[in-house]
């Protein structure tokens, strides 16, 4: 389940600092020579990868980037300061492309990676440089080159960190289009949603934005026996197997006779059924539209209602997408559950997930297996993959 994040930045690499013209000189004693040093590199700009970021949420709101000139060379042959490189963290698997041509320039990989877009200017040479035998006293020095400067996109293939999951109606949608800028269908009917709708969900502290940020995916309503391909079945619970924590989402209403604790049963088993590592994920539980319990009694029928589903071992988290309460705990929440998820298992090893374990998985394995990359193909995505390397690999595979 993957959407492009994209984001475009004009950048610009730091000026090289011009040589110094300069000549030594002492009380009665005016010809002691040049001493007219170098002037300093200028600044490169850098991309760096890091995992701990989710998005490119932090490139969106600026948009100029320019690294430090380098620094005028001095007297006595002191050469000038290097300018300052400019790193720009970027998350793990941004490509960056040549805004003007769509030409794919390079790709971030790798944790702490680090790839120069634009190259600093070349120093300048100051006066001393020129000096010779039959040159004494040059006044001739160089002016340091222009940086390099680009205009780039920066586009990363999203995987959700957190998705939503609930019966039809339960309000998935609506938390969604609430905690992102997404905009998903919204009506009041079932299967309202009939593909995967994915948004960024950014965290902000006063209203401004912490560069915190998660993908939350909204996945078409599950029914009971989704499992065996009823409603919407297998074609959507396939998608939360990519996530890395599952909010099941349940009214704190009875929805259609069903009590809250009997709908999150009921969505646990279906999980259970149809892939026990999918149950085995995070969880926690989203109780949602608490604004249709009369104010009077809210308080009580939370409570109540919370103490049941944490009693199963679950944190509980109630919220309404029409009032606006809860959503920025809810942010919080899940934004901290995804990082320590992350901290968890990702580690400076490349993890490579479980793959195709036929001939064509194996070969795709070895073609794929990118330091910094981790992969999860199935039997279909291991032979398209291996199709575009090679047209004829079905014919070297089962006949050789």
């Amino acid at each position: 389940m993957k959407f492009v994040d994209s984001t475009e930045v004009f950048i610009k690499a730091g000026d090289g600092g011009s040589g110094m013209v300069s000549f030594k000189t002492a009380r009665n004693m005016p010809k002691l020579g040049c001493d007219g040093g170098d002037g300093g590199h200028g600044g490169n700009v850098v991309l760096v990868g890091n995992r701990q970021l989710n998005t490119l949420s932090n490139l969106r709101y600026k948009r100029q980037y320019e690294a430090e000139d380098g620094q005028r060379g001095g007297t006595s042959n002191k050469t000038g300061a290097n300018g300052e490189d400019l790193v720009i963290p970027v998350p793990l698997g941004t490509q960056i492309i040549e805004a003007e041509s769509s030409r794919l320039i390079n790709e971030v990989l790798g944790h702490q990676q680090r790839i120069v877009v634009a190259k600093g200017g070349e120093r300048g040479l100051g006066n001393q440089r020129f000096l010779s035998s039959t040159h004494q006293a040059p006044v001739e020095f160089t002016e340091g080159t222009t940086g390099e400067s680009a205009h780039l996109r920066l586009e990363l293939k999203l995987i959700a960190d957190v998705g939503l999951a609930g019966f039809p109606n339960a309000g998935k949608s609506t938390l969604l289009s609430v905690m992102s800028s997404a905009k998903p269908k919204i009506a009041d009917y079932p299967f309202t949603t009939l593909v995967p709708n994915l948004g960024v969900v950014e965290l902000k502290d006063r209203s401004i934005f912490s560069g915190e940020a998660f993908v939350m995916a909204d996945v078409p309503g599950l029914i009971e026996g989704a499992a065996e391909g009823k409603g919407l079945g297998h074609a959507f619970l396939r998608h939360l197997e990519r996530t890395q924590l599952i909010a099941y989402l349940v009214t704190a209403v009875n929805d259609e006779g069903v009590a809250p604790v009997d709908a999150f049963k009921t969505l646990r088993d279906e999980l259970a059924r149809y892939s026990p590592e999918l149950a085995a994920k995070p969880v926690c539980v989203i109780l949602s539209k608490i604004d249709l319990i009369p104010a009077d009694e809210r308080k009580a029928v939370v409570k109540k209602l919370s103490a049941r589903l944490k009693k199963l071992g679950f944190d509980v988290l109630p919220i309404s997408s029409v009032e606006n309460n809860g959503i920025d705990e809810l942010k919080r929440y899940l934004y901290d559950r995804a990082q320590d998820y992350k901290n968890r298992t990702l580690t400076g090893t490349p993890t490579i997930w479980d793959l195709d374990k036929s001939a064509l998985g194996k070969i795709a394995r070895r073609w794929l297996a990118i330091p910094g990359v981790r992969l999860e193909l199935t039997e279909k995505e291991s032979q398209e993959v291996l199709e575009m390397q090679h047209p004829d690999i079905r014919k070297l595979t089962f006949n050789g």
